[in-house]
Formats: C-alpha cells, sequence, structure tokens
C-alpha cells in the first residue's frame, strides 16, 4: 500500500484513516496465519514493524483508533468470526401483555385450552424480565462445549471463548447432572458495572456508551474473547433447551436444579396460582425495579408444571404456556424539527419524525415513527379520531414514547406550546425518490383505503430496488457479512458492469464479473484486497441456504421469518413452493386451496405471495437467482420417528378427551402438518360425535379416517 511509504507526521486526517483501516485488516490477517494456521507469510520483524506503524499513526491522531485496532487486542488472536450453531432445541421469543386484563386473558386462555374451570388450581411462576441478551450453553458429560446467542431461533452465533470469561458461568457441571444439558437464560451488564466502565471511558478520553444492554450485546459479539473478559459481564438462567433427562417436573424445580449447579438465578422468581397475587407481584418488581442493580422490562409467567408446558405446546414463534408482561412504555417531551418520508422496498411511504434529541428510558431519542399520513392528520385506522382529532405539525413540542425495543413513537402534541407558523403537514402524492405516483390502493375485499400510500414505480424506483438488496442480505435473510448498507449503495450506483449490483443475482456473478475487468474492487476506496477476499468468502458461503431463510430474503409483502417457516415446513422444497404458487395465480383450485388451508397463512398472504409469482421480473430474477444459490430441503421440526410426522391430518367434530387447540398442537409436535379442511392430499382425519361435511369429503376421497380413541392408540399416547 503506498500511502504506508508516507511519513507519519506528513499524513493528513483522511489518509491516517485509510492506513489504520488497511493496517487494522492486514494485521488481523497476519494474526490468523500465524495464531489459527500456522502459516505465517512474513517475518516477525515485518510483523513487528507493521504494528510500529499502527501505533505511531494512532499516537499523532489518537481521536482515529479504530474498535478493531491492533493496540487493543491481547493475548491469542481473535477469533475471525462466529461460526453458526443450529438450536437442537428452537429458541422462541414471548408474547408480550400490557395491561392487568391482558394477564387475565392469558391466564383464562391456559385454563380453556387445558379444558378446565379457573379455580386456581394452575401454578404460575412469575420473575423479572432481564433486559439483556438471550444465551444458550451446552453441556456434555458435564463440560462447557458451546455457547450459542438466540439468533433468528434457530442459528444462533457461536460465542463460545467469550461465555468462558464470564465469571459466573460455570465451565463443569456438578456429579449427577445430566449428561447432556443445555442452560439458556440471560448475559447482562449491571448498572454498577456500566456506570464504572463509561467513568474509565471519561478517564481515558473516550466515548461512553449508552446503555448496559447494548454494551452487554456488543461486549458479547467482539471477536476478541480478551475484550470480553475486560467488561464485567453476569447471567441469570431461568430455561433450557435439550437435555437427555429431567432433573425436575416444575419450571421453579428446573431453575432450583440450576442453582444447585451453580448458576446465578433470579431471587425474585416465585410460584403463585391467584391471578391477584400474580399482579400484586409484578407490581411489587416494578416497585424494586429503580433499586435493582440490573435492567428489567417487564415480569414474565410460565405455566409451573412442565407436564402442562408440554400439553399447551407452541404457537408458530411462541409458547402458549408463558407470557411477558411488559411495564408502561416511558415517556418524554421535544420539540419536532423536520418529516421526512422513508420510501421501502415494497414502496410504503413512511414518515419519520426528526427530533431535537431527548433521552427516554435511558436511550437518546432522535427519530421517531409517524406511522402513515392519517397518524399525522390524527385519524385512527378506522376513520376514528385520535389524539382528540390533533393533528402533528413541524415545531410542535411533542410526546414521545418508548418501550423496550420498540421504535420511539409521537403519540400526542402539546397544543399550548404550537408555534403560530406551524401548518398541517402536506403528505407528498409523489415518490420523493424516483417521481412516480405515490397512491393508495383499496382492499379488494373490505373496499377500505389502504392506510399506507404506496410508490407505483415498482423497480424502476432506486429506493425500492436498494432496499429490497439490504433485506435480501440482511441478518435473517442471506446474512452476508460484508455486503451493509454502504456497500449495497456503492455497488448500486456503480457505472462499471464490473461493479454494479441491482437485483439479488448479480451478488453471487460479482467475483466472476471481476475476474475478467480492469475495473477491481480492491482499487476502490473503502476496499482492499483482504477485505475483497473475505466479501467472497461470505458470498460463496451463502450459495446454499435454508429454505425458510431463502423464501424470506425474496421480500415478498407480507411475509415475515414466521411466515417463511410455516411456507417452507408447508411445502418442503423450494420447487414444490414456486409450482404451488403458480398453480395458485387464477385464486382458484386445488394449489389456491392448499395454500390457504396452511395454518397462520390468511387470504391477505396468500394473494400477496401469489400476486409477487404472477410478476415476470420477479420470475427472471428468482430463475436467475436459482443458477447461483441453492434452497436446501425443509426439514421437520421433530423427529421422524412420529407415526404421523409428515402427514397432513384434520380434526373435525367435537373432541371430548381435548380441545380443538391442544389436539393441534398435540400433532404439530409429533411433526404432522394440520390443516383446516379436507382434500386430496389429506392423509388423516380425526372424527369426534358430530362431524359433519368434512367426514363426508374424507369419505369421498378416500381419506382415513379415526376416532380419538385410535389417534391416541396411534400416536402411542
Amino acid at each position: 500500500m503506498a500511502i504506508e511509504k508516507i511519513p507519519v507526521e506528513n499524513l493528513t486526517e483522511e489518509e491516517a484513516a485509510a492506513e489504520l483501516a488497511y493496517l487494522a485488516a492486514e494485521i488481523a490477517r497476519h494474526d490468523e496465519l500465524y495464531h489459527g494456521k500456522d502459516q505465517p507469510e512474513i517475518s516477525d520483524a515485518d510483523y513487528d514493524a507493521l504494528k510500529r506503524r499502527n501505533d505511531a499513526v494512532e499516537a499523532r491522531f489518537p481521536q482515529l483508533a479504530r474498535a478493531d485496532s491492533p493496540s487493543r487486542r491481547v493475548g491469542a488472536a481473535p477469533l475471525p468470526t462466529f461460526a453458526p450453531i443450529v438450536h437442537a432445541r428452537p429458541m422462541l421469543s414471548l408474547d408480550n401483555t400490557f395491561s392487568d386484563e391482558d394477564v387475565r386473558d392469558f391466564i383464562a386462555s391456559v385454563y380453556r385450552f387445558l379444558g378446565r374451570l379457573p379455580d386456581d388450581s394452575i401454578a404460575f411462576t412469575a420473575e423479572p424480565k432481564i433486559d439483556g441478551l438471550s444465551m444458550s450453553i451446552r453441556y456434555e458429560n458435564g463440560r462447557l462445549v458451546n455457547a450459542a446467542t438466540r439468533g433468528d431461533g434457530t442459528t444462533g452465533e457461536n460465542v463460545t471463548a467469550n461465555i468462558l470469561t464470564i465469571a459466573e458461568i460455570p465451565h463443569r457441571l456438578p456429579a449427577g447432572a445430566p449428561a447432556v444439558a443445555e442452560v439458556r437464560g440471560e448475559v447482562y451488564m449491571a448498572k454498577s458495572d456500566f456506570q464504572a466502565l463509561n467513568a474509565q471511558m471519561v478517564a481515558e478520553g473516550k466515548q461512553t456508551y449508552v446503555n448496559p444492554r447494548n454494551t452487554a450485546a456488543g461486549s458479547l459479539r467482539q471477536l476478541d474473547a480478551a475484550v470480553t473478559a475486560s467488561r464485567k459481564l453476569r447471567f441469570f438462567a431461568y430455561a433450557w433447551g435439550e437435555l437427555s433427562e429431567m432433573p425436575a417436573d416444575t419450571q421453579l424445580g428446573m431453575v432450583e436444579a440450576f442453582r444447585t449447579w451453580g448458576f446465578p438465578v433470579n431471587p425474585l422468581m416465585k410460584r403463585l396460582s391467584n391471578i391477584d397475587d400474580i399482579i400484586a407481584h409484578y407490581r411489587e418488581i416494578g416497585l424494586a425495579r429503580p433499586d435493582l442493580d440490573y435492567d428489567i422490562d417487564g415480569v414474565v409467567y410460565k405455566v409451573d408444571r412442565l407436564d402442562l408446558q408440554a400439553r399447551l405446546g407452541f404457537r408458530s414463534r411462541s409458547p402458549r404456556w408463558a407470557t411477558a408482561h411488559k411495564f408502561p412504555a416511558e415517556q418524554a417531551l421535544t420539540t419536532l424539527t423536520a418529516i421526512d418520508i422513508q420510501v421501502g422496498r415494497t414502496g410504503a411511504l413512511t414518515p419519520v419524525a426528526r427530533l431535537e434529541p431527548v433521552t427516554v428510558g435511558g436511550v437518546v431519542v432522535t427519530n421517531a415513527t409517524l406511522h402513515n399520513e392519517d397518524y399525522i392528520r390524527g385519524v385512527g385506522n378506522s376513520g376514528e379520531p385520535i389524539r382528540d382529532g390533533r393533528d402533528i405539525r413541524v415545531g410542535d413540542v411533542v410526546i414521545v414514547q418508548r418501550a423496550g425495543d420498540v421504535i420511539p413513537q409521537i403519540v400526542d402534541v402539546v397544543l399550548e406550546k404550537r408555534p403560530d407558523e406551524a401548518v398541517p403537514y402536506e403528505f407528498p402524492k409523489t415518490c420523493p425518490v424516483c417521481g412516480s405516483h405515490a397512491v393508495r390502493d383499496i382492499n379488494e375485499k373490505s373496499g377500505k383505503v389502504d392506510a399506507v400510500r404506496r410508490c407505483s414505480g415498482g423497480f424502476v424506483c432506486r429506493a425500492q430496488a436498494v432496499e429490497h438488496l439490504k433485506h435480501f442480505v440482511s441478518r435473517n435473510a442471506f446474512d452476508i457479512e460484508g455486503l451493509g448498507a454502504k456497500q449495497i449503495d456503492f455497488f448500486f450506483e456503480a457505472e462499471s458492469p464490473a461493479l454494479m449490483i441491482r437485483t439479488a443475482p448479480d451478488i453471487f456473478t460479482l467475483e466472476k464479473r471481476q475476474a475478467g475487468s480492469l475495473a477491481k474492487l480492491e482499487n476502490v476506496e473503502g476496499f482492499g484486497r483482504v477485505s475483497v477476499r473475505k466479501l467472497y468468502e461470505a458470498i460463496n458461503a451463502r450459495r446454499t441456504i435454508a429454505l425458510n431463510r431463502f423464501i424470506y430474503a425474496l421480500g415478498i409483502r407480507h411475509v415475515g421469518e414466521t411466515t417463511a417457516k410455516l411456507l417452507a415446513r408447508a411445502y418442503g422444497s423450494y420447487a414444490a413452493f414456486e409450482a404451488g404458487m403458480k398453480e395458485a395465480v387464477s385464486l382458484s383450485g386445488e394449489a389456491w386451496n392448499e395454500l390457504n388451508r396452511i395454518d397462520g397463512i390468511g387470504e391477505v398472504v396468500a394473494r400477496a405471495i401469489v400476486e409477487f409469482y404472477k410478476e415476470p421480473r420477479n420470475l427472471d430474477v428468482i430463475g436467475r437467482l436459482l443458477e447461483e444459490v441453492t434452497p436446501e430441503a425443509a426439514e421437520l421440526p421433530v423427529a421422524s420417528d412420529s407415526p404421523v410426522a409428515g402427514k397432513t391430518v384434520v380434526f373435525t367434530g367435537s373432541l371430548e378427551k381435548m380441545s380443538r387447540d391442544e389436539a393441534k398442537a398435540m400433532a404439530e409436535r409429533l411433526g404432522a402438518k394440520v390443516s383446516g379442511s379436507v382434500s386430496k392430499k389429506t392423509d388423516l382425519v380425526v372424527a369426534g360425535p358430530g362431524a359433519g361435511s368434512k367426514l363426508d369429503k374424507a369419505r369421498e376421497f378416500g381419506v382415513e379416517v379415526i376416532d380419538e380413541d385410535q389417534w391416541f392408540e396411534r400416536i402411542k399416547a
């Protein structure tokens, strides 16, 4: 690198920043070759010269010292990346409740599902909801073998080396612990430790951190475990994944077992049965919240008996036997300085409030969502007045609300402080990016006008195309390291065909196009030989991808992570999924009915998917993409030794030994697909008394029909 020969005293600030970036990457590469592969490329003297150069540049420009600077690395070489770990049992999220009435509804739903009267006979545990980072720690034969973040719930990041630095987490379990034990809980940073860390940053003239949660998450994801070790992270155990044997038959008993194994558990956890006692404990924890040395954002309730948890089962993304009772949102006053319009990948024009910086719940807020143009005007989704009809104007003093990780929002305005010059906001009727008409569609089914105004420019609109690419490479889609928002913007705007990325397939042809081009990416400012090599490696590592991630990455409207998983499980392979969607374009026939029968896929979602597959440009992009990548066939989430695994089951009639929800949960737990209607593809119908048209249809199609007793005999329950 030519810039490296310039005397340090002659470097400009821009040149110094570029050289520090180069040195950080180059020294890290040599660290990996020396420590990780035992294949050094340079002598010790040359290596030391690189480090001395880095130290000299930092000494002259201390404000440019990088987070990944070689001067901040201690001991062994940092891990080059976090390898993925597939969870033996998924790590699901919790549903949230926000009021006492919501909690009563949750508890009532548990009794209804189990077919019991709400007589306080079911006990629940109640414990603080720690505001940290979820972690799963696996032990085999008593020894800690790996640790992973939650990630997308199915696959997490391998942070074993960093977890080993947390003093509160035992490296070995005591004699008598199960041979295989996955202990789950929350990694967090105590408030006192956070304050001490920030005091240290101030003393060293460095930028302070924003809040304990983000600091804990960032500390745990350090490539250098020595950095993690320097931050005092802590842990609370409260859940589990795979266990070769269960040490208890209740939630509270399991947590007590964790305590005897050496894990910290929360002392505020209680077992309660009466709804009033449960809510009273929530109030007590809320009052104690300011005095706790850790951040919490609510209280988690779980059915205590594990056999009842098993009967209740799971929804697609959360357990039926648990919920999080969140604390009220925190609010603050500030001034709205501007309203910007952002255009998303589906063409939605989203208004964003720009605010005078204000601290809400320990976080500095400068932006807030305004939802849509009706919200700005003071009109609700059904046309009813909100905020008593008060509109929101630039210059207003506004009330900003933030609850947990929810995006801050403006909930009201202070009319008494409205400036005389403030005028009603005029929402744009054209796209601010491409100038195309922005329209509000009419829902064909309800006849109502859509709340969201959308750009009609489609792929003509740069914003939609760029946002689609950013979605495609995002964490829960293809997750391509080195292709962040700035890099996508650069590649999209590039004029050279060898550098241009306009659609997803272009990502996977970049290396091939670069091979025969004079416009080399490594010569572009901000890249370099090492970063380009790592980018190609990251791209090539994603040429095979899970089916649900592939479907999610396509960016189909209304298809989020959960829906993508439902579709992947229902169709099994991408070829079957695409064939079904192409066949369903008429919005009638067996393929359309099959799509709508998938539990969790409503007509709105089904229409959006089919509309996506009607567009020839989308099919062209997917066709070219499939020449470069391979979506893996979906796997059943349970062992295939179940007698109903992979079969499509329909329950009909009045079930007498289980509720309909319990029957569905049981079948899905055994790997079956539960459908709401009978077709030629149905494998089994479980019929109770009073079964009607579904039973007739089963006989018409020759589908096997059994009763409840035969069902339990079939599954050996």
